[in-house]
């Protein structure tokens, strides 16, 4: 024994004689781990799961809730000076966008989730490797939809065109997954239906939960008259590994089908609308994810004039990534206009920063995907025919100062979102994790 701890001590910087000092011996131990602890901490993802395999107490301290946290934090606070953005791309042989988010893929071609440095080159760090869980025969589209991204976690629904019941959390940095089990709200249990779906982090309770409305087409849902197109919430904690009983939500509103969500200030945010029989009002539907309440916030004023317009709204996260933004569009991508909230919450603070229109005749302007670190804002644009498989869809990063288009080098696919990307070791320490 004697000799073991003369060796760990050596690892130390005490000398020999202090062996017998069990104090001085503890004291250094206790040095020793919290170096290598702090070494492990900056290492990137891919480095950190080789290092579970080095010995059984790396492997434990590694899979540890509170150093996968320690490491999240380290990494938000991008120790490496890199920004990524997550680009997930679909070709395929007949493709169309109708009104709203409405998206149809026909013949999946060809289908790539790959990282890109969010940077003024925008050149590739790397591709990502995903094998889908999912048989063939169980999935009701030909594509996942990249719903949200979360510190490190991607979530995937099988909601492109058809409202599936299959839904994915993925960490591509350490290629592990968790399969979700069905939600309670189905076509077998309630009928038509119509969803959106959220994903997000529960600071409070170091959580991460899923967020699914739906609108009760058919008023199947309650035992009571006049029920049809109510909105219900059923929220899934990752932690818990369910999904929730569902509840109204309130205040109801009509819901946008894939309409992308904005995850800011610990809420996750949808456009919105309230039909009654003379009027539709667009507002933000928000719901903070730590007391799982909703609440109304305001779109700009202007909104209210353009209710007879056929628009399309798609909040973001600002720039800054402190409030909200909103991409407006018109059927056709006959312009788009830009807005941000300056100030959260605050309905007066909306500013528009640029209205932009297609540059030619056979050029479309089709949707915002997010914004840069820079400011700058990645768009859709599409030269040649509107609907057809032959139309060229492109990406450009605008600048919003001087509104010129740089093209980013990529056109082969007709699909795409984008979102930022860090890395992290989520979903390590989880045994229903499987690899992929």
């Amino acid at each position: 024994m004697r000799e073991k701890l003369s060796l760990m001590y050596k690892l130390g910087e005490g000398s020999e004689k202090d062996v017998c000092n069990p104090e001085k011996v503890r004291t250094s131990l206790l040095r020793r781990q919290e170096v290598i602890t702090n070494i492990l901490l900056r290492l990137p993802a891919k480095s950190l799961v080789i290092c579970t395999s080095v010995c059984k107490s790396w492997g434990s301290m590694i899979k540890n809730s509170s150093f996968i946290q320690a490491h999240l934090t380290i990494n938000f606070n991008n120790l490496h000076g890199t920004h990524r953005l997550l680009l997930h791309g679909v070709s395929c042989r007949s493709y169309s966008s109708g009104f709203g988010h409405y998206q149809s893929i026909h013949g999946l071609v060809e289908e790539v989730y790959s990282l890109h440095y969010d940077n003024h080159v925008f050149d590739e760090y790397c591709k990502l490797g995903f094998q889908s869980p999912v048989a063939d025969g169980k999935i009701y589209n030909e594509c996942f939809r990249v719903v949200g991204i979360c510190n490190g976690l991607v979530f995937l629904a099988d909601d492109l065109m058809r409202l599936g019941y299959n839904f994915i959390i993925w960490n591509p940095s350490i290629r592990k997954l968790v399969t979700l089990p069905k939600p309670g709200l189905r076509f077998q249990t309630v009928g038509g239906y119509n969803a959106c779906h959220g994903f997000a982090f529960d600071a409070i309770t170091n959580d991460y939960k899923v967020v699914r409305l739906v609108e009760d087409q058919r008023g199947c849902m309650v035992d009571s008259e006049d029920t049809a197109n109510q909105t219900f919430v059923e929220v899934y904690s990752l932690a818990a590994g369910s999904w929730s009983d569902p509840r109204f939500v309130d205040p109801q509103c009509k819901l946008n089908i894939g309409s992308p969500q904005a995850f800011v200030n610990g809420a996750l945010h949808w456009d919105a609308c309230n039909l009654t029989s003379s009027s539709c009002r667009y507002f933000i539907l928000a719901f903070d994810v730590s007391s799982e309440l909703f609440r109304e916030m305001m779109m700009p004023k202007s909104l209210d004039l353009d209710l007879r317009r056929v628009l399309t709204l798609q909040l973001s996260v600002s720039g800054d990534g402190k409030s909200l933004a909103l991409f407006m569009t018109k059927e056709e991508g006959s312009f788009l206009d830009i807005w941000v909230m300056t100030e959260y919450s605050v309905q007066e603070s909306w500013t528009k920063l640029i209205t932009l229109r297609p540059q030619g005749p056979v050029e479309s302007l089709l949707r915002a995907l997010c914004f840069r670190k820079s400011g700058e804002v990645v768009l859709e644009i599409s030269h040649g025919r509107y609907r057809g498989e032959k139309a060229r869809i492109e990406l450009y990063s605008l600048d919003l100062a001087s509104g010129q288009l740089k093209a980013l080098g990529i056109s082969r696919y007709h699909y795409y979102t984008m979102d930022t990307y860090e890395e992290s070791i989520v979903l390590l320490d989880r045994n229903d994790a499987v690899s992929c």
